[in-house]
């Protein structure tokens, strides 16, 4: 057994020359930055895990520099021992941003799925092999773009789509109306999502404007952290309110604000809340309050892939999140993850995360680079 442990772990810090968008329109153009972890077993074999990071003006590093110190606990890890893992890097590094603790976890996942020869959401317990996507939108320029562009995406077999808008109360709601009235109900899902950007006051005033378009969910209407103002927006039940996701991530925590109402719909990502292991927690609670988990899955494919095998695993996320225009996120992909004519996406099926990457293209557009053997750490590109 001595051949799976960690013998390398090399970091990967890219930021590929791609098409950028923005979300809101108080946003510069966003920097999106993916942290790829890569693990070598000493009898060769190769896990990966990958996170990202999404900032105005430059591409952020904080991730690459938690992950740093980290390194030299990995060497001699068992992919095998992932909960002893978890809880000794949750109990030494609070306050670490938790992506570095998310990468980790996740490449673990994939060694001992590809030690079982299994994918990982076979090795999770899961047996379907799709589920239904939703289309989530940069921001556009006007209304009438948006309903162009949800057209268009319909025509490629989307059911669903998430609008990003302008986080503008007087502009987002006529738009979500305008792709209402232009697409039935019976045809299209409509979410909408304002990057936490209302006051309570315009949350409050959205809700029965989205009740009557038959919205799904409205998603960070306001600040993650304000539960108190979440509560009273679930609490008039004219629409499922979920949060960004980003903020309360523990399971502790989240099993206490589900307790309390605070939300209609869990709202997570396995790339942001330290990882598999964490995540599945949260899906096993959620379930066991009959609650819907809607997972992200925004970034990198090799990120996509990580919540998709959740979502495979469990019954009780809706939806796929897929990231349109699709190229900006699939860079060195040889797998890249697509919603399909019918408005799926499909389980990977190769072994673990099923994902391949070119890694001479991660390579080639990583701004920073380092690698930790037993013989310590050596900087590649800085």
């Amino acid at each position: 057994m001595s051949d799976l442990l960690v013998d390398r772990a090399e970091v990967f810090v890219l930021g590929p020359p791609v098409e950028r968008h923005m979300w809101a329109s108080d946003q510069t153009e966003m920097y999106m930055v993916g942290v790829f972890l890569r693990l070598t077993t000493k009898g060769g074999l190769v896990g990966m895990g990958a996170v990202g990071n999404f900032t105005p003006h430059d591409f952020d590093r904080s991730v690459a520099e938690t992950l740093r110190p980290m390194l030299p606990m990995l060497i001699g890890a068992d992919p095998l021992d992932r909960e002893t893992w978890y809880l000794k890097t949750t109990n030494r590094l609070i306050q670490a941003a938790p992506q570095a603790q998310s990468a980790i976890d996740i490449a673990l996942w994939d060694l001992a799925a590809k030690h079982a020869g299994l994918p990982l959401y076979q090795f999770l317990g899961g047996s379907r092999t799709k589920v239904p996507s939703y289309a989530s939108t940069p921001m556009l320029k006007d209304a009438a773009a948006y309903v162009d562009f949800v057209g268009e995406l319909m025509g490629r077999g989307y059911t669903a789509t998430k609008l990003h808008c302008w986080c503008e109360f007087d502009r987002d709601l006529p738009m979500v109306q305008a792709v209402r009235k232009r697409y039935g109900e019976d045809k299209l899902a409509i979410m909408l999502d304002v990057e936490q950007r209302y006051p309570i006051e315009d949350a409050m005033r959205a809700l029965p404007i989205l009740g009557e378009a038959r919205a799904t969910w409205f998603e960070a209407p306001i600040l993650d952290l304000d539960v108190y103002g979440y509560r009273s927006l679930t609490q008039k039940g004219l629409v499922d309110v979920i949060p960004a996701g980003n903020s309360i991530i523990d399971p502790a925590m989240v099993s206490f604000c589900a307790e309390q109402g605070v939300w209609s719909r869990i709202r997570v990502d396995a790339t942001t809340c330290g990882g598999i292991t964490p995540a599945r927690k949260i899906m096993g609670l959620a379930e066991a309050r009959s609650m819907k988990v809607e997972l992200q899955s925004w970034g990198f494919t090799p990120i996509q892939a990580a919540n998709l095998h959740l979502m495979l695993a469990y019954g009780n996320c809706t939806y796929f999140e897929q990231a349109v225009p699709y190229d900006a996120f699939e860079f060195g992909s040889l797998d890249p993850i697509r919603t399909d004519a019918q408005g799926f996406v499909h389980a990977p099926t190769g072994p673990g995360l099923g994902i391949r990457v070119d890694w001479d293209a991660i390579a080639g557009a990583s701004f920073l680079r380092f690698e930790q053997t037993k013989a310590g750490l050596k900087v590649l590109a800085s």
